[in-house]
């Protein structure tokens, strides 16, 4: 059944959906020596502190229309940050705009507020390394669950653009129900077919992407891959004229199998 703005807002009580959106980056880099790694991972920190990540956190919040409760913020030693912002409803107009239902990429932080409650928005970052040194990763996990009438998704955008990645996988699901003035349940309050739909096509162009979606429970699930790949947007403090042409052939194959192992979700034998 096709959800138009104003049979989804006439609700009897509060739109009590929970809607959950998980956004995992990853970032990776060939590191030759541990001197290498460490300086990566330096710079991961000062990259991604906590403090950075929670002013990402509190756009997110502007651009979903929460107010922000309570912050929880920590930098780790030797490595890696967590956020966690309890947020709760924002200032609601008479009618929410026909944007929270629509199918498509939401706005950067200059956005309109809408209907929010109930929800908290969360990040944690694991630098991570091979043990024999080479490959060095950092990985963001983020996310944001709301109830209310925007969906999540909305923040999407924000965020793709707001780290820079090589894999993303992106989860969404709509749980619980909420009931209309009729008392009929409404396991969903808006349509969608594929995540991708709320990725701008300048930034989708930039990735493969595959979708894997069980769409009778409300599941989405979709994996996005770089296409083009420049040796040297992986390699820390000097550029590819630097080696030798088997180190070249290599470090590449090393760094694209470790995208591929990361995208598919398996170890792949070669």
């Amino acid at each position: 059944m096709k959800l138009t703005h104003e049979q989804a807002i006439e609700l009897h009580g509060f739109n009590n959906l929970t809607k959950s959106l998980s956004f995992n980056m990853y970032d990776i880099c060939f590191t030759r020596t541990r001197e290498e790694r460490e300086a990566y991972l330096k710079y991961i920190d000062e990259q991604y502190s906590a403090e950075r990540l929670q002013n990402i956190l509190k756009h997110v919040s502007d651009i979903i229309g929460a107010h922000v409760l309570n912050v929880a913020s920590q930098d780790f030693e030797p490595a890696g940050a967590s956020v966690t912002l309890l947020v709760s409803e924002g200032p609601v107009a008479a009618n929410a705009p026909e944007e929270a239902f629509e199918e498509s990429p939401g706005p950067l932080p200059e956005s309109v507020v809408m209907q929010l409650d109930k929800s908290h928005i969360t990040v944690h970052t694991y630098p991570e390394f091979h043990p024999d040194e080479g490959i060095s990763t950092f990985r963001a996990d983020i996310d944001v669950s709301t109830c209310g009438e925007i969906s999540p998704l909305k923040a999407l955008h924000y965020l793709i653009r707001s780290f820079e990645t090589d894999v993303m996988t992106i989860d969404y699901r709509v749980r619980g129900f909420t009931r209309d003035k009729t008392g009929h349940k409404l396991f969903i309050d808006h349509e969608i077919s594929s995540i991708q739909n709320y990725i701008p096509d300048d930034v989708g162009e930039l990735f493969d992407m595959i979708d894997v979606n069980v769409y009778q429970e409300n599941i989405f699930h979709t994996k996005c891959k770089l296409r083009e790949f420049d040796l040297n947007n992986y390699l820390f403090g000097y550029t590819k004229d630097k080696l030798t042409p088997d180190e070249h052939i290599e470090i590449t194959e090393r760094l694209k199998l470790e995208m591929d192992e990361i995208f598919y979700g398996k170890n792949i034998v070669q």
